[in-house]
């Protein structure tokens, strides 16, 4: 069977849950309503009391046997056959929708569902990684190691299946349709990885979640630099060729190895001894901001060394110096061991959309 009928199969099956489920709550109703009409009828046509009527309804559609509380003449023991037959036909459908769900295991299904889906609800501020392939599973790594919330999109189903087996939170669904990306929380979510196999998947991809959600950040895989540029256009902030960048950390690892070796181990891995994170400098809450570095004294209270600034319109400053004043909307590139890092979210926090997320050891 091949992905796309796997694919098909999982929302046949989830449909036919919501259908059912739908179904047992119109039978129910419609009992409910069979109930309500008898007991409006032998309360104000037979002019009988409401416990009365109420008693015989719910005797007539249990069909127990029981005789007439009073008696009833030609008219009433037409309506009392009628309701019979209407109590029959509500209650066997009910039975029979019952007998289906559990006979093909669709409240196990609906529980794990429900199960599921309030994974999903409960993120917020998450990224979602859209395809479990090589590239994928490495990024998953890395937002685990860094204990960032994340959510897998992938269409293949054993793909899923081994995302959940290793503790991940991850749905099947195509990640270019608008419907998936809303339930993967897309309105909550700060950023999008399209690591998908193709480029237009990539770029489907980048287009709708940039349209459910202007402000999300969305970092897309490209395989040459014509669909690097295309990814551009679409409005990804970021975008990554495997190829072009592994090249260029090949070539680089040749000329300069001990500087990519040092990178290699700030920048990935889980037993990292360094660590780089992004701070931004938010006027309401940054006591820091107005001050020059030496004023703030980041370095000696907390021991992480500030490698650039980045301003608010785009200007990067690289090692900045003690006079180089913090302004609002800075952010702050700093290098630091876990504890140094987390001292220095201490003196700027809270950091507004930007918050630090500390390193976790694995």
């Amino acid at each position: 069977m091949t992905s796309k009928e796997l694919f098909k199969t999982k929302l046949d099956l989830e449909n036919r849950y919501r259908r059912l489920h739908r179904e047992l709550i119109g039978g129910a109703i419609a009992l409910g309503g069979v109930f309500l009409i008898g007991t409006l009828w032998y309360r104000f046509v037979e002019g009988w009391r409401w416990l009365d009527s109420a008693y015989m309804t719910v005797s007539t559609l249990a069909t127990v046997g029981f005789g007439e509380i009073h008696p009833l003449g030609d008219r009433g023991r037409l309506f009392t056959i009628i309701l019979i037959l209407m109590g029959v036909i509500s209650i066997g459908y009910i039975l029979n929708r019952f007998t289906e769900a559990l006979v093909q295991g669709y409240f196990q299904e609906g529980r794990r569902l429900r199960q599921r889906w309030r994974l999903v609800d409960s993120l917020t501020n998450h990224s979602i990684l859209c395809g479990f392939g090589r590239i994928g599973r490495q990024i998953a790594i890395e937002f685990q190691a860094e204990g960032s919330p994340f959510l897998i999109i992938d269409s293949q189903e054993e793909q899923v299946e081994e995302a959940q087996q290793l503790g991940y939170i991850a749905i099947l669904g195509d990640a270019t349709l608008d419907s998936i990306l809303y339930q993967a929380g897309i309105e909550r979510a700060d950023c999008l990885v399209s690591a998908l196999p193709s480029d237009a998947e990539n770029l489907y991809a980048v287009l709708s979640a940039k349209t459910l959600n202007p402000e999300i950040r969305a970092i897309a895989r490209a395989s040459n630099e014509e669909a690097l540029k295309k990814l551009q256009r679409a409005g990804a902030d970021a975008v990554v060729s495997p190829y072009i960048t592994g090249g260029r950390r090949m070539a680089a690892a040749a000329l300069r190895p001990q500087v990519m070796d040092f990178v290699d181990g700030i920048l990935t891995g889980t037993d990292r001894a360094f660590y780089m994170e992004e701070f931004l400098i938010d006027p309401q809450h940054c006591p820091a901001t107005g001050q020059t570095l030496r004023e703030a004294r980041l370095r000696s209270q907390s021991g992480a060394l500030v490698l650039a600034i980045r301003r608010a319109d785009g200007t990067l400053i690289g090692g900045p110096t003690a006079d180089t004043e913090l302004i609002s909307g800075d952010l702050l590139i700093c290098m630091g061991t876990a504890e140094q890092l987390r001292s220095l979210n201490q003196i700027l926090s809270p950091l507004g959309s930007r918050r630090l997320r500390p390193p976790k050891r694995v």
